[in-house]
């Protein structure tokens, strides 16, 4: 079968389905992709940008010594009757910050001065500039469905960003310093193509790691069970650890607040706490969030869970969580915010939420005069020509075509290809994770932490592939309209589940402390 090449109206990669994925989602989604990054650079830096915005309410005349957290909140309550709050938080030891009490019925933030224990501000959080650009961040100001609509932006670009890796590719080494490069005396229409292809590539690990940790905080609901799962642990005991309650018994003293963070002060020594939040009633408990040295750099985070009575420690994330809890809790927001690192890979995860417009801007130069011309062609027909011979070629470079081989054979050969495509995605995710931390010296974290929450969505994967050629077997194969394409996505998930998944259990269910 010979192809009229000359008819074809896209570059050959573009007729391929990678090619079409990214074209096609970059339209769709390109709008509210840039949206979610330009917010999710500002929010990089929300607190920093947050205290100049409101210097009066985060700032303190500095004096001899803070009242420890746990001792201010009954000089506050002593001070102020009518002031509820539910949190207490301290998460910077600067000396000249206030600490920060929440009433998360209201919406209400108060600002206290950690040395006299007086109000020095209050505000309703939701009003505040940092807020409302969360609010669109993570759900474009939608109640509801946006936080999703947010979340599948997070997939797509993710996706945009693996297919776009692949369209990089040069058919030949000696092309590799084009695609590496800006060729500044081309003309506009080369340069931009070149400024495309050069972005997304050198900003490929950071915004990867960006868009994934973006799709698993945004359904943490079935991020954080499978995690659980994967490590060998009942998906029911998260929720019994947020279903924690204190053993009340009548008569029984409550703890105050500074007997209880003593408490954690003994089983944590050298942490400190970042925030309180206080028992809601008389089974609730005391649970810290505390800040302990060492990675991030912005502080591990780590839980405990005092019970209210006798002072029983009743969780500590330290001993409680597997391996990959720990992940999730102390590397997700800063991986996804770029705080791991500090100051330095701050800058990388602004510059990586900045991508998106750019590559939207560059991409639609490209795909627009090539869709009118198309358009006015009339080709439409002879691209789907085109896509039967590209793939009628594939499948006979591969000795894959449909009426020479069985389904059996078929399944091997889609089964090989499967594994060459997962170690090469496996060796990409340890690539990309080493050069987002490098610049700040973290080498080991970055890519181990991309290895684990990766398995979680090829695991997620694998399942969707496993009801649709079940779905296959039972329903279609019978009467013989049985899908190839149903087997081949099979085959290439079970493969990426395999690889993946021993991955996963070496690094994270070994014994071995990373995080």
């Amino acid at each position: 079968m010979k192809r009229n090449r000359s008819k074809l109206q896209w570059a050959r990669h573009q007729d391929r389905w990678f090619g079409k994925w990214h074209v096609y989602l970059g339209i769709i989604a390109g709008i509210i992709v840039t949206v979610v990054g330009l917010t999710g650079s500002i929010l990089v830096f929300e607190d920093e940008i947050d205290v100049a915005l409101n210097k009066s309410f985060f700032t303190v005349e500095q004096q001899q010594q803070k009242i420890p957290i746990g001792k201010i909140i009954p000089l506050v309550k002593e001070k102020y009757p009518d002031l509820k709050f539910s949190y207490a938080m301290n998460e910077t030891d600067e000396p000249d910050m206030a600490y920060r009490f929440y009433d998360f019925t209201t919406e209400q933030e108060f600002f206290i001065n950690p040395y006299t224990a007086t109000l020095s501000g209050k505000r309703i959080y939701e009003s505040s500039f940092v807020h409302i650009v969360t609010d669109i961040h993570t759900a474009l100001l939608i109640p509801a469905a946006g936080k999703y609509i947010t979340g599948i932006a997070s997939l797509i670009l993710l996706i945009l960003t693996i297919t776009g890796l692949r369209l990089w590719i040069p058919q030949k080494w000696k092309q590799l310093k084009s695609v590496l490069t800006v060729k500044f005396g081309a003309s506009f229409k080369r340069q931009n193509y070149d400024w495309h292809n050069v972005i997304g590539f050198y900003s490929a690990p950071v915004v990867a790691f960006l868009s994934l940790t973006g799709v698993c905080i945004t359904f943490s609901i079935i991020i954080i069970p499978s995690l659980f799962i994967l490590s060998g642990k009942s998906p029911q005991g998260v929720a019994s650890i947020f279903g924690t309650k204190s053993a009340y018994t009548k008569g029984a003293v409550m703890l105050t607040p500074e007997q209880a963070a003593a408490i954690a002060h003994k089983e944590m020594p050298a942490s400190r706490i970042g925030g309180l939040a206080l028992p809601l009633d008389s089974t609730g408990v005391y649970r810290f969030d505390m800040l302990s040295p060492g990675l991030p750099k912005d502080g591990k985070r780590e839980m405990l869970m005092v019970d209210l009575y006798s002072g029983k420690v009743l969780l500590d994330s330290r001993k409680d969580f597997p391996e990959v809890g720990n992940a999730y809790l102390s590397w997700l927001t800063p991986v996804h915010y770029g705080s791991f690192g500090g100051w330095p890979t701050k800058i990388l995860a602004c510059l990586g939420g900045l991508t998106p417009l750019a590559l939207f801007i560059t991409g639609f130069i490209i795909w627009y005069p090539r869709w009118r011309k198309q358009k006015k062609a009339g080709a439409r027909h002879l691209t789907k020509v085109d896509d039967e011979t590209l793939r009628y070629e594939e499948d006979q470079k591969n000795g894959t075509i449909k009426n020479d081989v069985s389904v059996g054979r078929y399944f091997v050969l889609q089964l090989k290809k499967g594994f060459k495509y997962a170690l090469w995605t496996l060796a990409i995710t340890i690539v990309m994770g080493i050069l987002y931390g490098i610049i700040s010296g973290i080498i080991i974290q970055p890519p181990v932490f991309g290895i684990a929450f990766t398995t979680v969505l090829v695991v997620i994967n694998f399942v969707v592939a496993l009801l649709c050629i079940l779905f296959n077997i039972i329903f279609l194969a019978p009467f013989k309209k049985g899908s190839r394409m149903l087997v081949r996505y099979f085959s290439l998930s079970f493969s990426f589940f395999i690889i993946f998944m021993v991955s996963y259990q070496l690094l994270l269910n070994t014994g071995l402390h990373i995080f």
